[in-house]
């Protein structure tokens, strides 16, 4: 069993090693989870999923896998005993799930009654108050609502409140496979902060604090330790106008993750590529700009720096003077960039354009070439691979 478990684990994407495998069989001969499939369910997660991101694969490949074994007692007409699931079905209701429950009659009179329907009812039936179906406020069926129900035939629940729901998927936006939104950019974005100490004492060091009044006898020794600063220095780049409007609401999901994850950020706006002047404000882009120069003199090399477009354009908007097409520029946008590539540690780029259309975009390789293929796609996987690279 054990064996097809880890095998369809690993179907659906989650690289899960034989030494895992082997923990949670020990973790199993030791009793930490017996005929209880959500005890079975949270212990497999703990010993063979490494990152919250692989959770809804999890989620998907458990309920895949315990169809299959569905399937299988089935087929070889294994019964459990009815003591056993009663046990198990009991053990899963809450207080208040009991309490509704018996003003119904008790389990047994909810159970009785659902076999009685079953075995009248000839038709499908929805809405109402009593036959098995759907959107109704019978106990029995799906997509409606009563307390106390049981849900049948259906893959997700309306109300979330059947008495065991089974497959509620609660993940769907850690996976790192899912269509990016400003939850999962914050959390690729967290692989690059870093902390660090300075001021005064004036945090509390919990731990230690603990640690200290436990070798006193109990009697309480506070230790501080210095605050704990968000150490990242970030300066964002964006490219708007233009090719980047269907980019814009994904962009702006990015700004905001970026805006609270990062205290000390600072952000400027280009077209196509950068030249001598970057700006905040698009209105005012032409009166009321920031020149290059002053932006690599006033931030230091420690900075990190993103810049987030689909680097498409025509290639002598990069390799020519007078390439922009906005205004003259007496210098290449390929000069400024490799300006900003040697006063900075870290560059990276970040592109909305799916990775597989690189390769067909010549500007694309252009760009590529001049940070030295630090591009990343505008992936979840992509940003934390982005985020990785600036934090080493």
């Amino acid at each position: 069993m054990l064996i097809r478990f880890y095998l369809t684990l690993r179907d659906h994407g989650i690289a899960v090693s034989l030494t895992e495998l082997f923990n949670l069989y020990g973790c199993l001969q030791a009793g930490y989870a017996f005929a209880d499939t959500d005890a079975f369910y949270r212990l497999a997660r703990i010993c063979l999923v490494k990152d919250e991101k692989h959770f809804d694969k999890y989620d998907k490949a458990f309920a895949a896998f315990f169809e299959q074994v569905a399937i299988l007692d089935k087929a070889l007409d294994i019964h459990l005993p009815e003591e056993w699931l009663r046990k198990e079905f009991e053990a899963a209701l809450t207080d208040e799930e009991r309490a509704m429950i018996e003003k119904m009659g008790g389990l047994d009179a909810v159970m009785e009654a659902f076999r009685e329907r079953l075995k009248d009812q000839k038709e499908r039936h929805q809405g109402g108050n009593q036959w098995i179906g759907t959107g109704g406020t019978s106990p029995f069926g799906g997509f409606g609502y009563n307390p106390a129900g049981i849900r049948i035939g259906q893959s997700e629940g309306r109300e979330g409140r059947a008495i065991k729901v089974w497959e509620k998927r609660q993940f769907k936006d850690l996976d790192d496979s899912a269509e990016i939104g400003t939850r999962n950019i914050k959390m690729a974005l967290r692989r690059l902060r870093k902390f660090a100490r300075s001021g005064a004492e004036q945090e509390l060091d919990v731990n230690d604090t603990i640690t200290s009044t436990a070798r006193r006898g109990g009697l309480l020794d506070i230790k501080m330790v210095p605050e704990r600063h968000n150490a990242v220095k970030v300066l964002l780049f964006f490219d708007i106008g233009g090719s980047m409007d269907p980019y814009v609401h994904l962009c702006e999901d990015l700004f905001s993750a970026a805006k609270s994850e990062f205290k000390h950020m600072e952000y400027f706006y280009f077209h196509n590529f950068i030249y001598e002047s970057v700006w905040k404000k698009s209105r005012r882009r032409h009166t009321e700009t920031t020149p290059l120069y002053d932006v690599i003199h006033k931030y230091g090399p420690d900075y990190k720096i993103i810049f987030v477009g689909d680097a498409t354009m025509a290639p002598y908007e990069i390799t020519e003077a007078g390439g922009s097409i906005e205004h003259y520029n007496e210098e290449p946008g390929a000069v400024w960039m490799q300006r900003m590539t040697e006063h900075f540690d870290k560059v990276a780029w970040i592109n909305p354009v799916n990775e597989s259309y690189w390769r067909h975009g010549y500007s694309i390789g252009i760009v590529r070439e001049l940070i030295e293929n630090r591009m990343f796609p505008m992936t979840v996987t992509g940003l934390e691979s982005a985020m990785s690279y600036l934090a080493r």
